[in-house]
């Protein structure tokens, strides 16, 4: 697992590097597809229920399960977030990023920061002994606190020898849920904040995939694989 998210990291580093505006999703893709094979792994999303491309471009309004196109060129000013998960000898890392595109608002600068803030504190709870819900209260508090909200539809997961393991890692506390996993040593969990500067609600297009803020402002999506040691949280898909 240590050496599927490291291919994970470093095919999102090379897109963080190619991305400007100008450039399509499509090409995008394109990069992300031979960077994973010239290092042994697969890209684990491609095919995947039926997904055709091998990343999730995601551009400004677009939350998650974004299509790369050929026809979606990124300009100045946009954030796209970059979805990407690979698998090597069986075993998968999974990992997200929002990036800029040239010069964004000073807004959307700050719905980045806060989101990527979230995700780092909620790694910091990823200690054996925990429960998924302190993960949870971690996200929800930072982002409610500095005036966004937190999606609902969409949550983190255990990830392994499949994409999508149990625990399911809500990005809020639900009071209601049934159970709280305790965190132990060999757990992998996908991590995985997603923000909205808007409302929370979230619709589905067209296309049966990519799902949008339903008032049409932004969101953000920060994501790593991370492990559960003896030793405290290990992020598997940073360099």
């Amino acid at each position: 697992m240590r050496e599927a998210g490291r291919i994970v990291a470093i095919v999102l580093n090379t897109l963080e590097d190619a991305i400007r505006p100008g450039v399509t999703t499509w090409d995008l893709d394109i990069v992300a597809e031979n960077v994973t094979a010239k290092l042994g792994g697969v890209p684990a999303f491609k095919g995947y229920q039926g997904f055709p491309g091998s990343i999730c471009a995601s551009v400004n309004e677009e939350l998650v399960h974004g299509i790369p196109s050929a026809s979606r060129v990124l300009d100045e000013g946009d954030i796209v977030t970059i979805d990407f998960g690979a698998s090597y000898r069986g075993y998968f890392g999974d990992s997200a990023m929002t990036y800029t595109v040239g010069t964004v608002s000073e807004p959307a600068k700050r719905l980045l920061q806060v989101t990527e803030e979230s995700l780092g504190g909620a790694i910091e709870q990823a200690h054996a002994g925990k429960h998924v819900s302190d993960l949870s209260k971690t996200v929800q508090s930072h982002v409610e606190a500095n005036g966004f909200s937190v999606v609902r539809q969409y949550v983190g997961h255990g990830i392994g020898a499949s994409m999508h393991e149990e625990p399911s890692i809500p990005n809020y506390f639900d009071a209601d849920r049934a159970t709280d996993p305790i965190l132990q040593p060999g757990m992998v969990l996908a991590i995985e904040p997603m923000v909205n500067q808007g409302s929370p609600e979230t619709t589905v297009m067209d296309d049966d995939w990519t799902v949008v803020t339903s008032d049409r402002m932004l969101s953000a999506h920060f994501e790593h694989s991370v492990a559960v040691t003896e030793n405290g949280p290990e992020i598997l898909t940073r360099l």
